[in-house]
């Protein structure tokens, strides 16, 4: 099965509203992200892990989280 995201100009409501939180700088939202978009409680669980795992306090750098979650991705195959 293959999901269509909503475009960043086509998002309306709770789901302009995250896209909005978690855009990056430039205004861009990750394609990780906007997989999620047909069901928006979903994109604010994920997002909110993310930022919770790799912007808050840890006894690991952000350096090494970051490292060990490119490795996690790589042993699963995934490639985005």
């Amino acid at each position: 099965m293959y999901i269509q995201p909503t475009p960043l100009n086509k998002a309306s409501g709770k789901l302009a509203e995250l896209y909005a939180r978690y855009a990056n700088p430039d205004g861009s939202v990750d394609a990780i992200l906007q997989a999620h978009s047909p069901n928006p409680p979903a994109l604010a669980a994920h997002a909110g892990l993310y930022v919770q795992a790799l912007h808050h306090e840890s006894p690991l750098s952000r350096l090494e989280r970051e490292l060990i979650a490119v490795e996690v991705s790589r042993l699963n195959e995934c490639h985005y």
